[in-house]
């Protein structure tokens, strides 16, 4: 079925959960408004499901190709995207100063979300061109700006982003690709680069790809990284228009996200590619991290989007697939009466509900972080901001994947033939786990630098805020009992659990990344389950512009939330308090099992 955008639900904790007074504080948002926002959905809404959504499937089934040295994307986007430029998508969020229309990330958080969840495998290409921009804004001098934002906002030009090689993939340090200069303003590029999304296409006029590479000097590891702009076609002054030497190898042949190219690339095979600085010299990974968490949150995004995606299409068969005699009646029924199956629903729509909170709750940290003049609220914003961006990402893309596999087994057999359609939902949904730094990766980030760095401050001011809210709850005689409990129960957990990090990982820090990956999932669940719970306290108001049946539902999916989906905490909790001694002794015998043992 076609993907039909949940602006109800999107609306909700925008306007309702988050509210739009405190971005209208900001500078540049002051014309921020409901009816602006409702506005830009709406016709979103509509791209997503007459554009986008369609394509969805010829991009699986006629993956990208490499034609004669040039990527040829499936039937139908190319168009696609000059619809999207037409629209002005491209710009959304982009500084006014080039050509952007400057709007908050709380706008664009569901414009995301619609984006990806009618067809991920586009939408990645324009989400790696915002984050070129955004290093670019960030690092270029003026004239680096001046050269390269006005196109790349309007979509005249895309970017890409260059890291992985064949032997360097999550260990930058072992990155090979070297740059020379040549006179004093540019550079030669010479190395191989894979799993470039993107790295190639038929879309715009030019590429603007964003390369690590080393120069002469540079000391040894990943401080030795330097961050260079490196265009498909030059854009100096001494040779415009003239194609660099950057080609695409080859394309890989992948598990899902079949319409979106990712490329092998070569640069300098005849000399060396033309390149600019960005930036300082040996800062590059600093600045890469500029567009890297960006595409970190907007992968955490695709995760809620492919999770949407699935559910719909599962209750859309669970409501028309007859099967069946359900426990307590006399008549056939649809497969939504089976109690397992309804619980399977129930369980995919309270993540989704409670990881669009999450995403959505990020998005407008971002703004602050970007926006706010009070100098203090800003930088704890940024903090508040650096902190989420791995529970973002590592949480929503394992919901992504585990919610699209429950879709596929409410469909039964039907959800393993690929004619059904869900079965690319599970397989698109895969890789968000893996891309822009693995869970565990998002993991080692949490506990490495947001907890033992700063020992636990950052963490602790999230967590104090959080108990600054159960009071409110146990005095509101509406709440029910489930959630006060709820988020009383996972919120001691998450303090006993950076506390119990923080000691042992101060003596043993092998042990701390060894459960940093539960810590994440408990970290997530605590902010979801506070989400949750200032939600259902909005749904009581019942302020907005929707139904009473509409808040009543609400309600309903965060008392599920809590009683169905929190105990996992319990779990994670278990995990991280296991003795060290346990795992220490398992991680030995596998270093030292051999195959044949196994």
């Amino acid at each position: 079925m076609d993907y039909h955008a949940p602006l109800a639900d999107m609306a909700f904790v925008v306007k309702e959960l988050l509210g739009l007074d405190e971005t209208r504080k900001m500078p540049g948002f002051e014309e921020v408004s409901e009816e602006l926002f409702d506005a830009v959905q709406e016709e979103s809404a509509r791209f997503s499901r007459e554009v986008l959504s369609p394509l969805n499937a010829v991009g699986d089934r006629q993956p990208a190709t490499l034609q004669e040295g040039r990527v040829v994307t499936p039937q139908g986007f190319r168009a696609a995207y000059q619809k999207f430029l037409e629209g002005g998508w491209n710009g959304l969020t982009c500084p006014v100063d080039y050509g952007g229309q400057g709007l908050p990330n709380i706008f664009a958080a569901p414009l995301e979300e619609m984006w990806h969840g009618s067809n991920m495998a586009f939408t990645l290409g324009p989400l790696l061109t915002r984050g070129a921009i955004e290093a670019i804004h960030y690092a270029g001098t003026e004239a680096q700006r001046q050269r390269y934002l006005p196109d790349l906002v309007s979509g005249r030009w895309m970017g890409t982003m260059n890291l992985t090689e064949p032997q360097a993939g999550s260990d930058l340090a072992a990155l090979r690709s070297h740059a020379v200069a040549e006179g004093t303003d540019h550079y030669l590029i010479t190395g191989q680069k894979i799993f470039i999304t993107y790295g190639d296409q038929d879309w715009s006029e030019n590429i603007i790809h964003l390369v690590l590479a080393r120069l002469p000097d540079a000391p040894a590891g990943v401080r030795g990284l330097s961050l260079f702009i490196v265009p498909k076609v030059r854009v100096d002054e001494a040779a415009a228009g003239i194609v660099n030497d950057v080609h695409t190898v080859s394309l890989e042949h992948k598990l899902g996200i079949h319409g979106s190219p990712t490329c092998m690339m070569s640069y300098g095979d005849h000399g060396g590619a033309w390149g600019e600085l960005l930036g300082q010299p040996h800062r590059g990974l600093e600045l890469m991290f500029v567009m890297m968490n960006a595409a970190r949150f907007s992968v955490g995004v695709q995760g809620l989007a492919i999770a949407e995606r699935a559910y719909q299409g599962a209750l859309d068969y669970a409501r028309t697939r007859v099967q069946g005699i359900p426990v307590g009646s006399t008549a056939l029924l649809p497969i939504v009466h089976h109690g397992d199956v309804a619980r399977m629903l129930a369980q995919i729509k309270a993540h989704i509900e409670a990881g669009r909170a999450l995403a959505y709750y990020a998005g407008w940290m971002l703004d602050l972080a970007h926006q706010e003049t009070d100098e203090a609220r800003r930088t704890w914003a940024q903090a508040r901001s650096d902190l989420l961006t791995p529970l973002v990402k590592g949480h929503c893309t394992e919901m992504g994947v585990w919610a699209a596999s429950e879709a596929l087994q409410v469909y039964g057999g039907m959800g393993f033939i690929e004619e059904t359609g869900v079965a690319q939902h599970y397989r698109d949904a895969r890789i968000t786990t893996i891309y822009e730094g693995t869970t565990g990766i998002q993991a080692n980030d949490l506990v490495g630098r947001k907890l033992l760095r700063d020992r636990g401050q950052g963490v602790r001011n999230l967590l104090e805020e959080i108990a600054r809210t159960l009071p409110q709850l146990h005095q509101d005689p509406q709440t029910p009992t489930e959630v006060k409990d709820g988020l009383s129960e996972v919120l001691e957990m998450a303090q006993r659990a950076s506390l119990h990090l923080l000691q042992g990982g101060a003596t043993n820090p092998a042990w701390a990344f060894a459960v940093a990956v539960p810590y994440l999932h408990l970290m997530s669940h605590v902010v979801t389950a506070w989400l949750m719970a200032r939600s259902y306290a909005v749904a009581t108001l019942a302020q907005g512009n929707q139904s009473a049946e509409f808040y009543g539902d609400k309600k309903n999916i965060v008392s599920f939330y809590m009683l169905h989906v929190l105990p996992q905490c319990r779990t994670w909790m278990q995990q991280i308090e296991a003795p060290a001694e346990v795992l220490d002794s398992v991680q030995r015998s596998l270093v030292g099992a051999s195959l044949s043992s196994s």
